[in-house]
C-alpha cells in the first residue's frame, strides 16, 4: 500500500512542476493576497478631511479649531464661506465633516449657556460615519472641559474628578487592522488553494483519461485520495509559513501563542479544504466546472460567513447556524486565539473537533463516490 500511495504522490509532485498555472496559484495568490488586502482593506479612520465654517472669527472659535488641527485623526482641508460651499464641498467629497461654529459661540459659552456647534457628516457610509462622530464629539468635549477647568482655575476653582476611565486595549493595544485581517486572509489562501488545486488535480485525470488506468490498476479509493492530498498537504504548509513570515516583515505580525498549537490547526484546517477539493472532483467531469465550482463553495463562504471581514455576532441567527458550515470559521478563531490573543488550547479546543469532523465527513463521502465511480467502469 505505501508503494502505491508513493507511486501517486511522486506522480502528483511531477504533475505539478510541469504545470505553470498551478504554480503561479501556488505562489503568487497567496503573496498577491496578502498585499492587497494587508494594504488596501483598512477599517482604520484616521485624516478625516474636515471644512469649517466660522461664522465668528473670535478667539475661541479659533482655538476650538486648533483641537481638530492638532490631532492626527483630523485634517483642515479648506475654510468654507457659505451653506451652499459646505453643501457642495460634501457632495464632492473634499471634505467629510463640516464644523459650523455659530456668531454666538463665545457669547453662549462664557455667560454658562448651551453653545451648540454644528457638524455635518457625509453619512453614506454608516460605519465611517458613526466613527466620525464619535471623533469630532470626543474633540468637542476635551476642549469645552479643558477651557472650562482654566476658566475655573482663574478663579481659584479647582475641578476634581470624582471617577477616573482608564481604557486599555486588550491584546490589540494599537487597533492594528492588519492584525485582525491576517488570520481571516490566511484562512482564505489556504481554503481557497487547497480546494481548487485538489479539485483540478483529479478532474485533470478523466480529462485526460488516465482516470481508466488508476480504476483498473490495485490501487483502491483511499490509496488514490490519499495519495493525491499528501504533496497538497505539503504545499499548503509551505504557504502558510510563507504568509506569516510576510505578515511579519511587512504588517509587523507577531505569534505570541505556542507554534504548536498553531501548527496542529493549520494542518487540521489543510485536510479540511483538500477533503472539500476531492469532494468537488467527485461530482466535476471537466476542469472548468471544477475550477468554478471550488472557487464558488470556497471563496465565497470563507469571505462572508467565517467571520474574516463581517463579525458572526452581527448576523441574524439563521446566518449564525449557517456559518458552522463552512471550516473557515473554526480556523480563524484558532488563528487569531494563537496570533493575537496567545490563550492557551482551553479556549478553543473545540475548534479542532469541528474541523476534524468536516475533514471526516466530506473524505468518507468522496471515498464513497469514488468507489462507486470505479464499480462502474
Amino acid at each position: 500500500m505505501l508503494t502505491r500511495i508513493y507511486a501517486i504522490v511522486k506522480k502528483e509532485f511531477r504533475q505539478i512542476l510541469r504545470d505553470n498555472r498551478s504554480l503561479i496559484l501556488i505562489f503568487f495568490y497567496p503573496v498577491f493576497m496578502l498585499i492587497l488586502f494587508g494594504y488596501a482593506l483598512n477599517y482604520d479612520v484616521t485624516h478625516i478631511k474636515i471644512g469649517i465654517y466660522d461664522l465668528e472669527k473670535s478667539e475661541l472659535s479659533r482655538e476650538f479649531i486648533k483641537t481638530f488641527n492638532s490631532s492626527e485623526y483630523f485634517d483642515i482641508v479648506k475654510y468654507v464661506t457659505s451653506p451652499e460651499e459646505a453643501d457642495r464641498s460634501l457632495n464632492d467629497k473634499t471634505v467629510q465633516c463640516v464644523v459650523t461654529i455659530p456668531v454666538d459661540f463665545s457669547k453662549k459659552f462664557y455667560s454658562k449657556e448651551n453653545a451648540s456647534v454644528q457638524f455635518l457628516i457625509d453619512g453614506v457610509n454608516g460605519n465611517t460615519a458613526t466613527i466620525i462622530m464619535n471623533y469630532v464629539n470626543s474633540a468637542t468635549l476635551g476642549f469645552s472641559e479643558k477651557v472650562s477647568a482654566d476658566i475655573l482655575a482663574k478663579e481659584g476653582i479647582r475641578i476634581t474628578r470624582p471617577l477616573n476611565i482608564a481604557g486599555i486595549f486588550w491584546y490589540n493595544p494599537d487597533l492594528k487592522t492588519t492584525e485582525f485581517l491576517i488570520p481571516g486572509l490566511i484562512a482564505t489562501i489556504l481554503m481557497v488553494i487547497c480546494v481548487t488545486l485538489t479539485a483540478i488535480s483529479i478532474v485533470r485525470e478523466k480529462e485526460q483519461g488516465t482516470i481508466e488506468q488508476i480504476n483498473v490498476s490495485p490501487v483502491s479509493p483511499f490509496e488514490l485520495i490519499l495519495g493525491k492530498i499528501i504533496p497538497y498537504i505539503f504545499l499548503a504548509i509551505l504557504i502558510s509559513i510563507l504568509v506569516l513570515i510576510l505578515g511579519h516583515f511587512l504588517f509587523g505580525l507577531e505569534i505570541k501563542g505556542r507554534i504548536i498549537y498553531l501548527a496542529a490547526g493549520t494542518i487540521l484546517y489543510i485536510i479540511a479544504g483538500l477533503s472539500l477539493g476531492i469532494f468537488v472532483s467527485t461530482i466535476a467531469d471537466s476542469m472548468q466546472v471544477a475550477f468554478q465550482l471550488s472557487t464558488l463553495i470556497s471563496q465565497l463562504p470563507t469571505n462572508i460567513l467565517s467571520g474574516f471581514t463581517f463579525p458572526i455576532e452581527s448576523m441574524p441567527p439563521f446566518i449564525q447556524i449557517i456559518t458552522n458550515l463552512t471550516p473557515a470559521k473554526f480556523f480563524i478563531i484558532i488563528l487569531r486565539s494563537v496570533v493575537i490573543k496567545g490563550t492557551g488550547i482551553e479556549a478553543f479546543w473545540q475548534q479542532y473537533i469541528y474541523i476534524t469532523i468536516f475533514a471526516l465527513f466530506f473524505l468518507t463521502i468522496s471515498m464513497i463516490k469514488t468507489a462507486r465511480q470505479r464499480r462502474t467502469v
